[in-house]
């Protein structure tokens, strides 16, 4: 069986989606209309922007959502998938490609999910570190033993875990790790503790805008972040994405899972091939591809 994913904040690049949109007169038409739904030209910011101006949190997530769906939907014909899956921000890229979520009302519920996580940012100092080197049950006692808010957030494949919450907990953490085995505890460059109760602002904000959006039965079942299962049913897919926010993201459960139900094959769609190299590390047997 054929997978696609789809992949998250970090895999943008200055001229994203240039191509795409010089030669697909689809494509084009799509880009204008996204244009004209969130009011300014993220276009330009995308094709000439510098790496600053894409880093936008406004422009970063619908920028990787726009270059990913546009992309499927030129594929045209050849895009016949079987099972999809998104990394956090992917999943909404996944709902639109399988049919779950509309084109614009994708765009819009990931506009409204960028601004609300980045007021969410802007409560309290926190952030994220990537451990390496170390199994899942210790990173999650070593979070479980520190003061403060600090839990993991995206279980990226064997040995590569993030963790995220409040900064000092974060860091206290990341010592934490190194005197457990970790190879490395390394905080990284982000606006704040994504997939952590941190993140509860924002995932009451955008409960309101993903309950009062009409989902359709999809094409082929989404592999959700907060189940890595299979889900068909839009009252689930819909429950799930309001829990996203907050839960961890469960890519490399998600996979194994997906390979489980017979996946063969993964191809990411979007920028960037991060989320191969993943797949590569979770099963060396299945063949991948990015397009």
């Amino acid at each position: 069986m054929k997978a696609y994913i789809f992949p998250g904040q970090g895999a943008q690049f200055t001229g994203m989606g240039k191509d795409l949109y010089e030669n697909s007169a689809l494509a084009k038409t799509l880009f204008e209309k996204a244009n004209e739904i969130l009011g300014f030209r993220i276009t330009d910011i995308m094709f000439e922007g510098t790496a600053e101006q894409l880093k936008e949190t406004k422009v970063t997530q619908p920028a990787i959502f726009l270059h990913s769906v546009i992309l499927a939907k030129t594929l045209g014909e050849d895009f016949q998938p079987q099972m999809v899956a998104g990394h956090s921000l992917g999943e909404f890229s996944a709902l639109v490609a399988n049919g779950a979520l509309s084109f614009e009302d994708g765009l819009k519920l990931v506009s409204q999910r960028a601004l609300a996580m980045q007021k969410a940012c802007e409560i309290k100092p926190s952030t994220m570190a990537a451990v390496l080197g170390l199994a899942d049950a210790i990173v999650e006692e070593v979070c479980a033993s520190i003061d403060g808010v600090v839990v993991a957030a995206n279980y990226n494949c064997p040995g590569q875990l993030v963790i995220s919450g409040e900064t000092t907990a974060v860091e206290k953490a990341c010592e934490a790790m190194k005197v457990a085995g970790a190879k490395r505890a390394i905080i990284l460059p982000v606006g704040g503790a994504f997939h952590s109760p941190m993140m509860e602002p924002a995932r009451e904000e955008l409960a309101a805008a993903i309950e009062a959006t009409t989902f359709s039965e999809p094409i082929c079942p989404v592999y959700q972040n907060v189940t890595a299962m299979a889900v068909s049913d839009a009252a689930e897919i819909k429950k799930n994405l309001i829990i996203q926010l907050t839960a961890p993201v469960k890519w490399t459960q998600t996979v194994q899972q997906m390979i489980a139900d017979g996946a063969s094959s993964f191809t990411e769609v979007g920028p960037g091939n991060v989320l191969i190299g993943l797949v590569g590390k979770i099963n060396k047997e299945v063949s991948v591809l990015s397009i």
